[in-house]
C-alpha cells in the first residue's frame, strides 16, 4: 500500500489491517484499515494515528509524503487505541508543536499515556486553526462513540474528518466509496453503525442537526476506518438519519437457539406465519450466525421473535449472550415475541420475554412455550401468531 492523495495536499497516511477478525466481540471478517490523514500547508497537520503496530507502515506512509519530523500539528480525533495507539512513539520522532484535542481528549490521553510533558492544546466545538490556505474548525461529538471524540472540518475543501463516524470496518486495497461496490460497502456501514452506533443514535441526530443548522457544506467524509466518501456522501448521511431514528422496514427477525430442534421447530413455524402476511423474514439460528450480524439485520426489522429452550433453569449460553448484547445497544421502537421448548419448568422462556420487556419491545401475545416436542397444534398455534406479528408489522408501516 501507498499514501493516497485524497484531495490537492491532502493524503490518506494510514495503515490497512487484513487479519484481525474481532473488534470488541463485533466479528470483522473483512479485517479493517486505521485511518489518518495529512494537510500539506504552511503547517504540516496529521489527523489520528493507527494502532501501535502499525507504527512502521504510518512512517513509511508519511514519509512518502513529507518527511515525519517537518509534522507541526497532531489532531487527536479520537483517543481509543486503534487511532492512538502510535502516538507516544509519534511524538517522540515528530516532537510537534501542539498536539490538539478536545478537553476530555486530553483527560483521556493522560489516562492512557501518562504524558504531561505534551505540548497540549485544547479545543472546543467552534474554535478553529489557521494554517495557511486553509482553516481546521472543530466540532464536539461527546459520545459518538467515546467522550473524548470530536471532528475536524476544513471549509476551503469542504471536507469532515469523521474520527468513527461514518466509518466500516473493511480492509481494501480502494480508497473511495466510488471504487467499490456500493452495495458492500452500504452493508459495511451499515454493520458499523448496528455494532457501534446504534446505542448513541440521539447524538448521531444532534450532531445531523447541527450541521443542517450551521449550514456547513460536505462534499467529502474522511472517516477513521474503511472507505472515504467521495460520491455517495448524501447517501451515507441520509442513512444515518435513517438508522439514528431507528426506521424499520417491513421485516421481521426470527432468533434462536435450540437443544433437541423442538424450539428450531417452533422457529421455522413463526417464519412461515410472518412470511405469509408478505413480511420479510431473517432466521437466524445463533449457533450459526454471530450476534453481530445479526445486529446488523435487527438494525432495520421492526419484529425480533426470540426463542430459546430451558437449561438450568435459565436461556441457553448464546441467548443469553445475544440479549445481553442487545440490550447494551439498545434498540429502539421493536414488535416482539418469546417462544421456546422446555421440560418442567419454563423459565428460559420466562427470560427471554422478561429481557425483551426490558429492552421495551412491544410484545404480541403471552410468551409461547411447549413442553418437549412440539405437537402439529402448537406449531400451528406458532404460525398463528406469527401471522399476527405479521400485521402488526405491516400496521406499523
Amino acid at each position: 500500500m501507498t499514501s493516497t492523495e485524497i484531495k490537492n495536499d491532502i493524503f490518506w497516511v494510514g495503515a490497512i489491517d487484513w487479519n484481525v477478525r474481532d473488534f470488541h466481540g463485533y466479528s470483522i471478517p473483512s479485517g479493517t484499515s486505521y485511518n489518518a490523514y495529512l494537510v500539506k500547508d504552511q503547517k504540516t497537520v496529521l489527523f489520528d494515528t493507527v494502532k501501535k503496530e502499525f507504527l512502521d507502515t504510518l512512517l513509511l506512509h508519511i514519509g512518502q509524503v513529507v518527511e515525519p519530523e517537518k509534522i507541526d500539528y497532531i489532531v487527536v480525533n479520537h483517543v481509543e487505541m486503534d487511532h492512538s495507539g502510535a502516538l507516544p512513539m509519534l511524538i517522540d520522532i515528530v516532537k510537534p508543536e501542539k498536539v490538539i484535542c478536545s478537553a476530555m481528549g486530553k483527560r483521556a490521553l493522560l489516562a492512557h499515556y501518562h504524558r504531561d510533558d505534551w505540548p497540549y492544546e485544547v479545543v472546543a466545538t467552534g474554535d478553529s486553526i489557521d494554517i495557511g490556505s486553509r482553516t481546521i474548525k472543530f466540532i464536539e461529538t461527546r459520545m459518538l462513540h467515546w467522550p473524548d471524540s470530536m471532528m475536524s472540518y476544513i471549509p476551503q475543501e469542504r471536507l469532515l474528518i469523521s474520527q468513527d463516524g461514518f466509518g466500516q470496518h473493511w480492509a481494501t486495497s480502494e480508497r473511495f466509496d466510488d471504487e467499490v461496490d456500493l452495495g458492500e460497502l452500504m452493508y459495511q456501514a451499515k454493520k458499523y453503525f448496528a455494532n457501534i452506533l446504534m446505542l448513541y443514535s440521539n447524538t448521531v441526530q444532534k450532531l445531523l442537526g447541527e450541521v443542517r443548522s450551521s449550514g456547513v457544506e460536505i462534499d467529502m467524509i474522511a472517516p477513521d476506518h474503511g472507505l472515504i466518501w467521495r460520491s455517495h456522501v448524501g447517501d451515507i448521511v441520509q442513512s444515518y438519519d435513517d438508522w439514528s431514528l431507528h426506521k424499520c422496514k417491513a421485516k421481521a427477525l426470527v432468533v434462536y437457539d435450540t437443544m433437541w430442534h423442538s424450539t428450531e421447530m417452533m422457529a421455522m413455524a413463526f417464519a412461515e406465519g410472518l412470511e405469509a402476511e408478505g413480511v420479510s423474514v431473517k432466521v437466524c439460528d445463533l449457533s450459526v450466525s454471530h450476534r453481530a450480524d445479526v445486529m446488523t439485520e435487527l438494525l432495520d426489522a421492526k419484529a425480533v421473535v426470540f426463542g430459546s429452550s430451558t437449561i438450568n433453569n435459565s436461556v441457553l449460553p448464546r441467548v443469553a449472550d445475544m440479549l445481553a448484547y442487545m440490550k447494551g445497544l439498545r434498540p429502539a421502537g421493536k414488535i416482539g415475541a418469546a417462544f421456546g421448548s422446555y421440560g418442567w419448568g419454563g423459565e428460559g422462556v420466562k427470560y427471554v420475554a422478561a429481557m425483551l420487556e426490558e429492552m421495551k419491545f412491544e410484545m404480541i401475545d403471552e410468551p409461547l412455550k411447549v413442553v418437549y416436542v412440539p405437537t402439529a397444534d402448537d406449531l400451528a398455534r406458532c404460525t398463528e401468531l406469527g401471522r399476527k406479528i405479521g400485521q402488526a408489522v405491516k400496521e406499523s408501516q
